[in-house]
């Protein structure tokens, strides 16, 4: 447990600091939560009723809200102060007593991340096992590894599952090929690569070039110019400012984004005893009119339709 902080505008006790994730609107299981406000439960076991649940690690808020959900919607997310002493597992902790701080958007949840594995993968290092600086090499082939990297030109390459992957520096250049890959950039012109099924990748940076061809990506950018291109299957794609460029090549792709954004999107048929013959193929921009801006789409009957 974290050493405890007294608080001099209240003088109550933080037992410990994290993040918490919401449906869109900051709602989490049916309740209404607001920035900046202090709720209270009547308490209860890590999983039942009667607490309120938060994790130290943000990556972690991903297992239990998306990325992007199933109708397009970037989930909400926010700090959080335990004011009671929580209960924790390995991924997540609970208090009955919880103070909500800053909503964050899509960049600041990205930086949260990047910044936390700076903490926990670089800063606290010896000395002589340290690679914080620009143009670092990284490799990781092992399940569950949690990478960081706040140096320019990072190269970071993962090939286990569940792979936790954060870079704050310009230029990264990331791959990851297990699955379940959660990956995340703050810096301008990152080069990301999943091949590993379920992956959620988010840059908040200028100019990104993400590429997945595993199933079920959830892909987020709130950086302009951003081109992403996903192969697999049932991937959702959410782009945050204009000038992006964005192709779903996979079966029941679904891309919004703002006015100006190019979007590609492919159609497939019914099984034909050798797959799934590809129907139509079909690009056009977001213009505010015929395509509306933040709106989800995807491609039935060679047309693009809202989801």
């Amino acid at each position: 447990m974290k050493d405890e902080i007294k608080t001099t505008e209240t003088a109550e006790t933080i037992y410990e600091k994290g993040f918490k994730a919401y449906e869109p609107g900051m709602i989490c299981r049916g309740k209404q939560y607001e920035d900046g406000k202090t709720y209270e439960e009547a308490g209860g076991s890590l999983c039942g009723a009667g607490m309120m649940h938060y994790c130290v690690n943000p990556f972690d808020v991903l297992r239990y809200y998306p990325l992007v959900n199933s109708n397009g919607k970037i989930s909400d997310f926010s700090t959080v102060e335990a004011l009671e002493k929580p209960v924790s597992d390995d991924t997540k902790s609970a208090t009955k007593k919880l103070r909500i701080g800053a909503k964050l958007g899509l960049d600041g949840f990205v930086k949260a991340c990047v910044d936390f594995l700076f903490e926990k993968t670089i800063k606290d290092m010896p000395a002589d096992n340290v690679d914080s600086g620009d143009a670092a090499q990284i490799g990781s082939s092992g399940d569950a590894a949690k990478i960081g990297s706040s140096g320019d030109a990072a190269q970071i390459g993962s090939s286990g599952r569940y792979a936790q992957i954060g870079s704050s520096g310009y230029a990264a250049q990331i791959g990851s090929s297990g699955r379940y890959a959660q990956i995340g950039s703050s810096g301008d012109a990152a080069k990301i690569g999943s091949s590993g099924d379920a992956a959620q990748i988010g840059s908040s940076g200028y100019a990104a070039q993400i590429g997945s061809s595993g199933y079920a990506a959830q892909i987020g950018s709130s950086g302009r110019y951003a081109k992403i291109g996903s192969s697999g299957d049932d991937a959702l794609v959410i782009c945050e400012k204009d000038h992006a460029v964005v192709a779903c090549a996979g079966k029941r792709g679904k891309v919004k984004g703002p006015v100006g954004t190019w979007i590609t999107l492919a159609e497939y048929g019914d099984w034909d005893g050798e797959g799934y013959p590809c129907l139509c193929v079909k690009s056009a921009q977001i213009d505010g009119e015929a395509l509306k801006a933040d709106t989800l789409y995807t491609l039935v009957n060679g047309e693009f339709v809202e989801v």
